[in-house]
C-alpha cells in the first residue's frame, strides 16, 4: 500500500477543499471548505451554476443589498457543501462569516441560518459541521449550537488553552492548524526548515491530541492547515486530518511504512497536568502565546478579506 492508504486505516482523511472534481477523485470520509476556498472555486466556470442558483434564490427573499449579500454568500456556501456531500459518505464544514469572530449572538444566528438552508435541501444537520473561529466568543457561541444539535468544528486554533476552552463546549471537533505555526517559526526563529518530529505545529497537534485522551475528552481532533507531507505523517493516528488535493496526490505516491505516532491509549499514559480554563484565563494565556495571538488575529482577517473578495466579484459579475 501507498502511504496514504496507510494513513487511511490509522486516521479519518477529509481533504480540504471546494475543488468538487478533486473530493471525487481522493475519496475522503468527510471535506471541509473556507472562504478561501470558495472564492477560488467561485471564480471556475465549471461552477457558475452553483453562484446562478445562490443569486436567484437569494433575490427571491432580500432586496435590500447588504442582506442580498449576505443571503447570496450563505447559498453559495451550502451550495458547495450539498455538492460535496454528493461525492462523500460523511459530513462536510461551512464557515461562519469570519466577521462574526467577536460577535455570540450573530455567529449562532448565521449557524442557524446556514443549517436552515442545509435542511431545506433535505440535508440533515448530522452530516454539517458548522465553521468558528476559535476566539471565545466562536466557542461560547458553539456551546449554544452544541446544545441544539448542531454540531461544531472550532477553526483558526494554534493553542492548548483554545483547545481546552472548546472541549467545555462539547463541541464535536477541532482543527489545530499545523503549517501556519510552521510559518510563524520560520518567520520569527530565522530557522528555514525543521525535521518532521522537530516541527512546532506538529508538536502542538500532538500535546492537544494528548491533553484530550489523557482526560477522556470526547471532541476529536482533526489536524489541519499542512506545509508537507512529513508534517501529516508525523500526525498519523490522530482522529482526523483534513488535507489539500496537492498533498494527497504526493501521500499517494509515497512507498514505505507509516508507523502510527499518536496513540489514544498511550497517551493514558502520558504525565500531563490538567488546565482549568474561563474567560480571564483563556484571554491571559492566548494573550502569552504570541505566535497563537498573532495566528488567529491573522487568519481572521484573511478569511475576512476573502470574503469581502467574493462580494465584490458578486457585485461585479451580477450587477448588485
Amino acid at each position: 500500500m501507498n502511504k496514504l492508504e496507510q494513513l487511511r486505516e490509522m486516521t479519518t482523511i477529509v481533504v480540504d477543499t471546494g475543488n468538487i472534481d478533486s473530493i471525487k477523485r481522493f475519496t475522503p470520509t468527510d471535506a471541509t471548505t473556507n472562504p478561501s476556498l470558495i472564492l477560488k472555486a467561485s471564480e471556475q466556470a465549471e461552477y457558475k451554476h452553483l453562484l446562478d442558483e445562490a443569486v436567484n434564490k437569494a433575490k427571491s427573499v432580500s432586496k435590500e443589498r447588504k442582506a442580498l449579500l449576505n443571503n447570496i454568500l450563505d447559498q453559495l456556501f451550502v451550495n458547495f457543501g450539498i455538492e460535496i456531500l454528493k461525492s462523500i459518505p460523511g459530513r462536510v464544514s461551512t464557515e461562519v462569516d469570519a466577521r462574526l469572530s467577536f460577535d455570540v449572538e450573530a455567529s449562532i444566528s448565521k449557524a442557524h441560518h446556514l443549517i436552515s438552508l442545509y435542511e431545506k435541501a433535505k440535508i440533515p444537520r448530522e452530516r454539517v459541521l458548522i465553521k468558528l473561529a476559535s476566539t471565545w466568543e466562536g466557542i461560547v457561541a458553539a456551546k449554544t449550537l452544541e446544545k441544539e444539535g448542531i454540531h461544531c468544528n472550532m477553526t483558526l486554533l494554534f493553542s492548548l488553552p483554545q483547545a481546552i476552552a472548546a472541549s467545555y463546549s462539547n463541541v464535536t471537533l477541532i482543527s489545530p492548524f499545523v503549517g501556519r505555526i510552521l510559518d510563524w517559526h520560520k518567520k520569527n526563529t530565522g530557522k528555514s526548515s525543521y525535521a518532521g518530529y522537530e516541527d512546532p505545529g506538529v508538536i502542538s497537534v500532538k500535546n492537544i491530541y494528548n491533553y484530550y485522551k489523557k482526560f477522556d475528552i470526547k471532541s476529536q481532533v482533526m489536524g489541519a492547515s499542512f506545509r508537507n507531507a512529513d508534517e501529516i505523517l508525523e500526525l498519523a493516528g490522530c482522529d482526523l486530518l483534513t488535507i489539500s488535493p496537492e498533498l494527497l496526490n504526493e501521500l499517494s505516491q509515497m512507498e514505505g511504512e507509516v508507523p502510527k505516532k499518536l496513540d489514544a491509549e498511550k497517551a493514558k499514559l502520558e504525565n500531563i497536568e490538567k488546565i482549568e480554563v474561563n474567560e480571564e484565563t483563556f484571554r491571559w494565556l492566548l494573550n502569552e502565546d504570541q505566535m497563537a495571538t498573532e495566528k488567529l488575529s491573522d487568519g481572521i482577517r484573511k478569511f475576512a478579506e476573502d470574503t469581502v473578495k467574493l462580494e465584490k466579484y458578486l457585485i461585479s459579475s451580477y450587477n448588485l
